[in-house]
């Protein structure tokens, strides 16, 4: 079998074998020990007071707006503005939640939601912005914030690409009402399937909880809620462990999986720390063919932990799909940069391409390639070469 590169990598550390072995010798495969220990320490790590773990990043968002909603009685048809380069999840859970997506384009730079194009398309049912930290770097924070003070706005961070980064001291996670994080196979701290949802607000937890559970009652999420408890208390959690009280949702992560995510975000560093470093040693080395290539910049005052590494093509006599052809057939495995508008699925919302000129030239000549922290020295070294040989003669 030749050479293969992935975009992302899955590696179950001996602490997290461990801890998954504990898990099976305690016949304890629902919320226990392991899944609170990850709610609180990702919290704390994210600047956070409250973490609730669910089974993906897009279960976070969609049960994050429904809240929002609830609490803060939205009407159907209000507004989110959401960036016109993003993962599509960010925009199927605005239209699950019969809210309406405005689409803002990016900056050129850094391909996140650009603050100086919003104001002009806030209306007066605008009600949130969301915020999304793409590849591994958080989106411009100062400025969405200042935008959404300035009209009295929600945020919601759509985070899942991007954790332990900060800005200006700053965590991800810590600028908005909610932030959404995925924890998917792909990405950083890993758990197979998984997300997880930071806020600074107990009425969202409450309400997150709960939807995230069925919509059950607060007062029973876990099975040790009535552990303990005396006459009269038991009588009324007895009478409320099987009360539903919203509609909801069956979101809900194993102890499993949150035993591996816990095993890995006490072992960041050991995944944060490579990926920086291979992304620093592919811009040293790739820089050779920036007549051709667009490679990742770092915005002032920001961390980048290198979900992936994102380029794009800027060689126009070069067709996009020549080019991922020849890394894929060479093991390099590639993705686009995340097109939101060709999407098939966006048909009827009648999306005018002209008004997003970013976005839709990063659809055409974006893409990424992996950087992740199981790659050695020898696999970039043979990513640069093989990028070499496309783009120049001398070297084929």
């Amino acid at each position: 079998m030749g050479r293969k590169i992935g975009v992302g990598t899955v590696n179950i550390s001996a602490r997290g074998k461990k801890y998954l072995l504990d898990v099976v010798d305690n016949n304890r495969l629902s919320y226990g020990k392991y899944s609170a220990r990850f709610e609180a320490m990702f919290a704390r790590m994210h600047g956070c007071r409250y973490g609730i773990l669910s089974n993906s990043g897009t279960s976070a968002l969609q049960v994050a707006l429904d809240a929002m909603k609830k609490l803060y009685k939205w009407a159907d048809g209000d507004e989110v503005i959401v960036p016109a380069l993003t993962f599509v999840a960010s925009v199927n859970v605005i239209l699950q939640n019969r809210l309406k997506p405005v689409f803002v384009d990016v900056d050129p730079d850094y391909f996140e939601l650009d603050p100086g194009k919003i104001e002009v398309l806030i209306t007066p049912r605008t009600r949130a912005i969301m915020a999304v930290h793409l590849f591994g770097q958080p989106a411009d924070m100062p400025g969405i914030t200042r935008v959404a003070r300035r009209h009295g706005l929600r945020i919601i961070e759509d985070s899942c690409e991007t954790m332990l980064a900060r800005q200006n001291g700053r965590s991800v996670g810590s600028f908005g009402d909610v932030a959404c994080f995925s924890t998917f196979s792909a990405h950083l701290i890993t758990t197979g399937v998984g997300g997880i949802t930071t806020t600074n607000n107990s009425r969202l937890l409450k309400l997150i909880q709960s939807l995230m559970n069925h919509g059950r009652n607060n007062i029973y999420i876990s099975l040790e809620d009535d552990d303990n408890v005396k006459h009269p208390r038991f009588k009324i959690v007895m009478k409320n462990r099987f009360n539903f009280v919203h509609l909801g949702y069956s979101y809900r992560l194993t102890e499993m999986e949150a035993a591996i995510g816990l095993s890995q975000l006490e072992e960041y560093k050991k995944i944060i720390g490579p990926r920086k470093t291979n992304a620093a040693y592919l811009t040293r080395e790739l820089s050779v063919l920036q007549e051709y290539l667009d490679l990742p910049k770092i915005r002032s005052g920001s961390d980048h932990v290198f979900m992936v590494y994102p380029m794009v093509l800027k060689d126009k006599r070069t067709d996009l799909d020549d080019l991922l052809l020849y890394l894929e057939k060479n093991g390099i495995e590639t993705r686009y940069l995340l097109p939101i508008l060709n999407q098939p699925v966006y048909k009827e919302l009648r999306i005018n391409k002209k008004l997003y000129p970013v976005a839709n030239r990063l659809t055409k000549r974006g893409f990424y390639i992996g950087c992740h922290q199981d790659l050695k020295k020898t696999d970039l070294d043979y990513m640069i070469s093989v990028f070499r040989k496309f783009f120049l003669p001398k070297h084929r």
